[in-house]
C-alpha cells in the first residue's frame, strides 16, 4: 500500500498539519502509519475522502465527538445524522434570533409586547412533586419519568386547581441546572404513594397573576416577554409575588397546533 506524507496529504485533503496532528489525537484521523522513532505520519489513499468530511463539517461546526460517529456511518445513515443534527442548530438559530431581537427592542427603549394577564383564585391544596437539578439536554426525560410517576401516585383533582404544573426555581439551560419542580395537585382523603424523592406538602389558597400562551409561544426564550410581562404587571400593581415562576400545563404538547394555548405562565401572589 502507497503511503503519503503529512504535507502531501495536508494538500490533498486542503486541512493543515496542525489540524491533522489534532484529529490524530482525538482518534478522528488516524494516520495508517507513524514511525516510531520519528512520530512521522503517513497516510493511504482511502483517508482522503474521509479527511475531507471532517473538514467540511467543522466548516460547518459540528461537534467533533458527533464528526467521530458520522465516520463511522455509511452514506446514507451520515446523511440523516447530518440532517438531523442541522435541524437542531436551526431551532437554535430560530431561539436565539426571537432573544436578540426582543433585546435589541428593550435596549432601545422600545415599547414591549402587551398581553393579557389576569388574576383569579386557587383553593387551598394538597400536591405531590418531585425536584431536579437538570440542563436543558436532560430535561426530556426528566419530564417523561417525573410525569409517569406522579399519575401513577393517586388521584387528582379536577379543574384548573388540578393542573399539572412547573415552578422555576432557576433557569434550565446548558449552562444552568435550575432547579425545578414538577407538581401535581392531588386528592386529599385517600392513599397517595409519595415513594422515594416524591414530596407531598400542602399549599395554602392564593391568588394568582397568569398569562396564556399558546404552543408557539411557550418555549424559552420565547416566553421571555411574558415574564417580564407579569414581572412588570406586579410592579405595577403593588402586588408580591408569593413564589416563583410558574408553569400550567392546561393542554398536551404533543398534539396541540402552533396556535393552541397549552400553558398558563403564572406567579402566585401574597
Amino acid at each position: 500500500m502507497q503511503l503519503m506524507g503529512i504535507g502531501e496529504f495536508a494538500a490533498r485533503t486542503r486541512l493543515s498539519a496542525k489540524a491533522l496532528r489534532l484529529y490524530h489525537e482525538l482518534g478522528l484521523l488516524v494516520p495508517a502509519r507513524v514511525d516510531p522513532g520519528s512520530g512521522y505520519r503517513q497516510y493511504a489513499e482511502n483517508q482522503v475522502e474521509p479527511a475531507r468530511l471532517v473538514g467540511y463539517l467543522r466548516r460547518a461546526d459540528m461537534p467533533l465527538p458527533l464528526i467521530a460517529s458520522v465516520l463511522t456511518m455509511d452514506g446514507t445513515e451520515a446523511a440523516v445524522a447530518v440532517t438531523q443534527w442541522w435541524g437542531q442548530v436551526e431551532t437554535k438559530m430560530a431561539e436565539r434570533r426571537v432573544l436578540v431581537s426582543y433585546l435589541q427592542a428593550r435596549l432601545r427603549g422600545e415599547d414591549q409586547p402587551m398581553y393579557d394577564i389576569s388574576v383569579r383564585a386557587i383553593p387551598g391544596r394538597t400536591v405531590l412533586a418531585i425536584s431536579g437539578h437538570l440542563h436543558i439536554g436532560a430535561a426530556d426525560q426528566f419530564f417523561a419519568d417525573a410525569f409517569t410517576r406522579l399519575r401513577a401516585a393517586g388521584p387528582g383533582l379536577d379543574g384548573i386547581a388540578g393542573v399539572p404544573f412547573l415552578i422555576f426555581y432557576g433557569e434550565v439551560s446548558e449552562d444552568s441546572d435550575g432547579p425545578i419542580e414538577l407538581c401535581r395537585p392531588v386528592a386529599t382523603g385517600v392513599e397517595i404513594d409519595a415513594a422515594g424523592d416524591l414530596q407531598l406538602r400542602t399549599e395554602p389558597a392564593h391568588e394568582e397573576a397568569y398569562v396564556r400562551l399558546a404552543l408557539k409561544d411557550m418555549g424559552w426564550p420565547a416566553m421571555l416577554p411574558a415574564c417580564d410581562a407579569l414581572e412588570r404587571w406586579t410592579t405595577d400593581q403593588q402586588r408580591r409575588p408569593a413564589g416563583a415562576l410558574r408553569q400550567l400545563l392546561i393542554a398536551d404538547q404533543r398534539t396541540a397546533a402552533p396556535d393552541t394555548p397549552v400553558c398558563d405562565l403564572s406567579v402566585p401572589l401574597r
